[in-house]
């Protein structure tokens, strides 16, 4: 019957995740709640998509729900609060983790170097250990208990049910030998204490949870950033009267004012004026556009000069901005599949690990002989303590930590395991043109004067007087290639909007623009001008003709340049085998200049961002797998679909944010470096996941006394806790020789 009625639809932060286990809980516990149609975690955004009846249920009695095994839901009714609030949490949810961190590291410390030094000497040693552990596991290690308690209520298990589990049976053993050794005198054994085994587990996990905490705390950033791109206020035309309004009042339809400087709200079409708009949020091109009646205009641009009115007709969320934040924010939802593998491993290991122990004790009792309760009881607390997750807890995070310090030797900067697990395997690159492949900002590359004159910097000094009069954006680009010529009074200045200008210095007329506009004002052209005119524009430069006295004097030739590693970045790309794409928002003639000069076979140009994002997914939809490399606002969908994203350093603040690697030098030569770390790296991430499960494999079995009646070698709960962190130290030792790497 619920399946005729209406759902609503809702995405909510949520609170209290600390692994992708616990996503699957979150999403496990919705979607087998009453009233929910459907559910989906998005792990890195810390937020719920929820699809539910009204009618059945309602978000607070869903947080009621989530709040029983530990998590919660952000509920407000405006979203910008809502993520807000979440921030707040999240970085006091960070700070309290580091001082815990701290303040265990500072108690493990002496704890360990009893346990090493001092551990047979007197019984004093043990009460000392026990007073340092205690506070470590009740106070600074107490969320791993507590949490474990909720998913077991729920009949679940995660790594927080093994740590718990495992520094607990150790605490409580080492506590009962501690007060009541001659119970184990009395059997002619030793009475062992593991309080540094409980604490230096504790401690290692909260290590692993502060630096992955630290590596997410960014993800947000970029939707802030995204959102904070639209004004929260903007004047509108209505029955003739202009008022400002909130954004959210804005309706299609509605005759909306800006003014030089100021962000353009919605999407929509010019009906007067005309201005030039930064539009790199969705070309890439670092030129703004000239805006004048009947041309678009997009959310989240800036408008540079002038002054226009237009009727908005894409307002909230169906703007090209507001899409673009949709689809960022899905995308960066994916989830490592190395910690998707330890966390489900972990769901698995530690109900076996809790049965292998109880079986190792119910056999003891039966098989064990005289001393069958003493075996008994030291082979299941062996196979607890061996059983430590410290070596899976620090599979993923040493490795990263070594591999990002070598790529930031490197200008690398990598931010997660997943663009590292995928990276190794991509085969395509995705290259954007603007600020990529070029500089990003256009340069006068030629100057060329009538009759093969080499220098005229009378002639200049007039040019530059006049350019800097200009409010045409490449004016800035012959003004900065002039900054060294003093400056000169302009005697008369007129601008000819999208032509060109017109003025007098030093009692002589000059005419600056494009050769249609000279043409237009009587000048005859200089042939061979022209000629030279028409080969660099076969370059994709942007040439300007000046004029003095009714005479074609010069032109100027200007151009966004190659950056000079670029070519060589391409060829070794291509080296490795990978397939190499170029998508740009600029003109094709200018696209094919670019691409041949870098040896770039396939492009495309006039790409909005949705048309990168598509290509993209076709690729990947031919089983590709797609790199992605930008630097601007416009990239960061594209990016944020491609199976691995690189921003140029220099780039904008938001594709850094998407990325998951950075090139800090915006030297392309750091990519084909990128792609080789990233592959040794998950090498390393495997071959340590590899030992900690084998670790366990060969160390379980023996704990429980499998050797016992083949060589009567039982393992001494003392040895198992040496092998436990002998798996640890062998995992950074393996994770340190990435630091000798040769990139």
């Amino acid at each position: 019957m619920e399946t005729t009625i209406a759902t609503q639809k809702i995405t909510v932060p949520v609170t209290g995740m600390s692994c992708a286990a616990c996503a699957v809980s979150v999403e496990s516990m919705l979607k087998h709640t009453a009233g929910v149609a459907d559910a989906g975690v998005n792990y890195a955004n810390q937020s719920v998509y929820i699809d539910y009846y009204p009618k059945a249920t309602n978000l607070p009695a869903l947080d009621q729900v989530l709040q029983g095994i530990g998590y919660g839901l952000i509920i407000q009714e405006d979203q910008d609060d809502a993520i807000a609030e979440q921030d707040h949490i999240r970085q006091e949810h960070y700070q309290e983790l580091k001082t815990n961190t701290i303040r265990t590291g500072i108690l493990t410390v002496p704890i360990v170097i009893i346990g090493m030094f001092f551990m047979d000497q007197s019984n004093l040693y043990n009460y000392i250990m026990l007073v340092l552990t205690l506070p470590v596991l009740a106070f600074f290690g107490k969320d791993f208990f507590i949490n474990a308690w909720k998913q077991a209520t729920h009949g679940k298990a995660n790594m927080d049910t093994l740590v718990a589990l495992s520094t607990g049976v150790a605490f409580i053993f080492s506590s009962f030998n501690t007060f009541f050794p001659k119970f184990w005198h009395a059997r002619g054994l030793h009475p062992h204490v593991y309080f540094e085994a409980a604490a230096v587990i504790i401690f290692f996990i909260l290590l692993g949870k502060l630096m992955e905490e630290r590596a997410k705390s960014n993800t947000s950033d970029a939707l802030k950033k995204l959102i904070g791109l639209q004004p929260k206020t903007v004047r509108v035309i209505r029955d003739g009267v202009e008022a400002e309004m909130n954004i959210k009042e804005v309706r299609s339809g509605d005759e909306i004012v800006i003014r030089s400087g100021e962000k353009i709200p919605v999407d929509g079409k010019v009906v007067s004026g005309s201005s030039f708009v930064d539009e790199s949020l969705m070309t890439g091109e670092p030129i703004p556009a000239e805006k004048k009646a009947g041309d678009p205009v997009f959310a989240g641009t800036i408008n540079q000069n002038g002054s226009f009115s237009f009727i908005a007709e894409k307002v909230g969320k169906n703007t090209v901005l507001a899409q673009i934040i949709k689809t960022v924010q899905a995308a960066q939802g994916s989830k490592a599949p190395v910690q998707r593998l330890v966390d489900k491993i972990a769901g698995i290991f530690v109900p076996v690990v809790i049965g292998i122990a109880i079986l190792t004790f119910v056999a003891w009792i039966f098989l064990g002989g005289e001393n069958a309760i003493t075996h008994a009881l030291l082979a299941a607390v062996s196979v607890l303590v061996i059983a430590c997750p410290c070596a899976l807890g620090l599979a993923t995070p040493t490795a990263m930590m070594v591999g990002v310090g070598k790529g930031a030797e490197n200008n690398i900067l990598i931010r997660d395991a997943e663009s590292l697990e995928k990276a190794y395997k991509v085969d395509t690159v995705i290259l954007d043109k603007t600020g990529t492949l070029t500089e990003g900002h256009p340069k006068v590359t030629d100057w060329v004067w009538a009759g093969g004159v080499e220098s005229q910097d009378s002639r200049k000094a007039a040019v530059k007087a006049l350019e800097s009069r200009s409010e045409h954006p490449l004016a800035q680009a012959v003004v900065n290639e002039l900054s060294g010529l003093r400056q000169i009074d302009v005697e008369q200045f007129e601008s000819v909007t999208g032509s060109g200008i017109r003025g007098t210095v030093n009692a002589e007329t000059y005419l600056i623009g494009t050769f249609s506009f000279l043409e237009k004002e009587g000048i005859i052209l200089d042939d061979t001008l022209k000629n030279q005119s028409r080969n660099l524009r076969n370059q994709a430069k942007t040439v300007i003709g000046v004029a003095a006295s009714g005479k074609h004097i010069a032109l100027i030739a200007i151009a966004d340049q190659l950056k000079v590693t670029s070519a060589e970045a391409v060829s070794k790309l291509q080296k490795q085998g990978i397939e190499v794409f170029m998508l740009t928002g600029d003109n094709a003639q200018t696209a094919a200049a670019v691409a041949k000069e870098v040896g770039i076979q396939e492009y495309r140009a006039e790409l909005k961002p949705d048309d990168k994002m598509q290509f993209i997914k076709k690729l990947q939809s031919e089983g590709k797998i797609v790199a992605m490399v930008g630097d601007g606002i416009n990239d960061s969908q594209a990016m944020a679909q491609a199976d691995v994203s690189v921003a140029m350093g220099k780039g904008s603040d938001i594709a850094m944010d998407v990325a998951k690697m950075t090139l800090i030098t915006s030297d392309l030569l750091a990519l084909p470096k990128a792609l080789k770390l990233s592959r040794k790296t998950v090498i390393t991430i495997r071959q340590n996941l590899f030992w900690a499960f084998i670790y366990n494999v060969i160390g379980i079995p023996v704990a429980a006394g499998i050797l016992y009646p083949f060589n009567g070698f039982l393992l001494d709960p003392m040895i198992a806790g040496g092998a436990m962190a002998l798996s640890s130290v062998s995992v950074v030792l393996n994770s340190l020789r990435l630091k000798g790497l040769r990139l």
